[in-house]
């Protein structure tokens, strides 16, 4: 493409472009003047991955499933086919990096479990999930590059968001959805804690927007409610990070010449290499560590 060809296209086909991880200066406008419409984006992503497919070198097995006993053949969901392109141009075009870490809650658990309704007088349920969310964002305040994006019109420049938008993974029988919490700096915990009960809600109903799956900040990803430990997020372009959360434990941690029982989180951060190294993930999730730990608990709740 020559440096000075013009890009004819509307704000909405722009950012429509960039949802799908496309680079609008390599599409071919089909309208007048050169003008790039959505479906023009559409087809470039689609010739693209019928692209990709040729360069693959397949292999191609002797044998048949069936030919080794009884099989069935059903559609794959529709959520985990609309997601299949955007986690392969993810896993494609982004340079992963996963750091592992562990973070002690044990503070903000007693905490957390000790929260009541003050006219009731019941034990509040709330989800640790919201505690890591504004622990997150918190984190996110210091390190602003983990809250941005690579330009893709404009080489060498990246975008960094002024908002605070959190993706939270929501595992629904239809597969995995990822509605985003807006304005989470603006939010006390019973407002996120109502919120996320509501988006979790929409998307195992399939009620929610599809505008919700965009414009996020960062994602986070918890296998908590589950099991399992640490493992390697992908992260959801155009975003530059994910956290993955397993879930608490107990360890015995040497504190004071003494071994304590603690409540440990385990953390895994997936990151773009090209925007952020080693150094400032572990220095992001040291910042994420403190803000999960003894003293931030109890100003989320003020």
């Amino acid at each position: 493409m020559s440096e000075d060809k013009k890009i004819f296209a509307t704000p909405k086909t722009r950012k429509f472009a960039r949802e799908l991880g496309a680079n609008i200066g390599e599409i071919e406008g089909t309208e007048r003047a050169g003008r790039i419409t959505e479906e023009d984006v559409k087809s470039y992503i689609n010739n693209q991955l019928n692209k990709s497919k040729k360069e693959t070198i397949e292999i191609k097995s002797e044998f048949t499933h069936s030919d080794f006993g009884k099989v069935e053949i059903i559609d794959m969901p529709r959520v985990k086919r609309i997601a299949a392109p955007h986690l392969t141009n993810s896993w494609n075009s982004i340079p992963h990096v996963t750091h592992h870490d562990e973070a002690d809650v044990s503070e903000l658990e007693d905490f957390r479990l000790s929260l009541k309704d003050q006219i009731t007088g019941e034990r509040k349920k709330v989800s640790p999930l919201v505690f890591i969310i504004k622990s997150l964002v918190s984190t996110l305040k210091k390190f602003p590059n983990f809250n941005s994006s690579i330009d893709e019109i404009e080489k060498g420049k990246i975008t960094l968001k002024k908002y605070f938008h959190i993706g939270i993974a929501v595992d629904t029988e239809h597969g995995l959805m990822v509605p985003k919490i807006r304005d989470v700096n603006k939010k006390n915990f019973n407002q996120l804690s109502a919120e996320l009960k509501d988006v979790s809600d929409k998307c195992r109903k399939l009620k929610i927007n599809k505008k919700e799956f965009f414009g996020g900040s960062m994602t986070i990803t918890s296998l908590g409610g589950i099991g399992g430990s640490f493992f390697t997020p992908i992260i959801n372009y155009p975003e530059v990070a994910i956290l993955g959360v397993g879930r608490t434990y107990f360890k015995q941690v040497f504190i004071n010449s003494e071994f304590k029982k603690r409540v440990m989180l385990p953390l895994s951060l997936s990151y773009d290499h090209r925007i952020i190294d080693g150094a400032e993930a572990a220095r992001f999730c040291n910042e994420l560590k403190e803000n999960l730990g003894a003293n931030f608990a109890y100003k989320l709740a003020l």
